[in-house]
């Protein structure tokens, strides 16, 4: 009974690192040039992050089941090998099967494989810790960055274009603001959002 207490008690805290206590843009502030770039729409946030978590989760289960394997001098290079073929899954997928989408998230799709988050949990977890726990904490951080994006995106679609999804919500009255669909609209919401959640959660950088 113990035993397992202690194992979902590791996968709950592996689960809440992701998620919230290093969450991937808030708190360890990575992965911000495509949040930028894509959290226009929020249909293509969401593509944007089930993308990444697929990636980060397949790819960091695939290097700790090769963690013992890997030469040290190498990883890199192993850990860019990996993530690639997973990054040009995701692309072929979304060409066949969401056009529309893989035309408007266009390079940013192939950049996750630059993405520090799929990177940073190569080399800080995955390497070092068995399969499951792989797959929790790469499901964790994707679902971490996913849940930001998607908020940011909900934001600037609604005051740039008055609509969520297609779905107008603010009426035929409503003046679009243009900047929320460019890059310094993204930025502003943003930085708001980092702000909101560090004051809520009191995280403060110390040096």
């Amino acid at each position: 009974m113990k035993l397992i207490r202690v194992k979902y008690t590791k996968w709950f805290n592996i689960s809440k690192d992701g998620l919230v206590k290093n969450n991937p843009i808030v708190i360890a502030v990575l992965g911000i040039c495509s949040s930028l770039a894509v959290s226009n729409r929020v249909e293509n946030a969401i593509a944007m992050g089930l993308g990444v978590t697929f990636v980060v989760m397949a790819s960091s289960a695939t290097i700790s089941l090769l963690r013992k394997l890997i030469p040290p001098k190498v990883r890199m290079v192993t850990y860019m090998v990996v993530i690639s073929t997973f990054v040009i899954s995701v692309q072929m997928f979304l060409a066949a099967y969401f056009p529309t989408i893989a035309k408007q998230l266009g390079a940013y799709v192939g950049l996750i494989i630059t993405n520090c988050i799929v990177m940073g949990r190569a080399e800080a977890f995955a390497v070092k810790n068995p399969v499951k726990y792989s797959l929790i904490d790469g499901f964790a951080s994707g679902m971490g960055y996913t849940f930001v994006l998607v908020v940011v995106a909900i934001v600037r679609e609604l005051l740039a274009n008055g609509s969520i999804l297609g779905v107008s919500i603010m009426g035929a009255n409503w003046t679009n603001w243009v900047v929320m669909s460019l890059a310094p609209g993204g930025f502003f919401v943003l930085g708001l959002f980092i702000w909101g959640i560090r004051e809520l959660t009191k995280y403060y950088e110390t040096t």
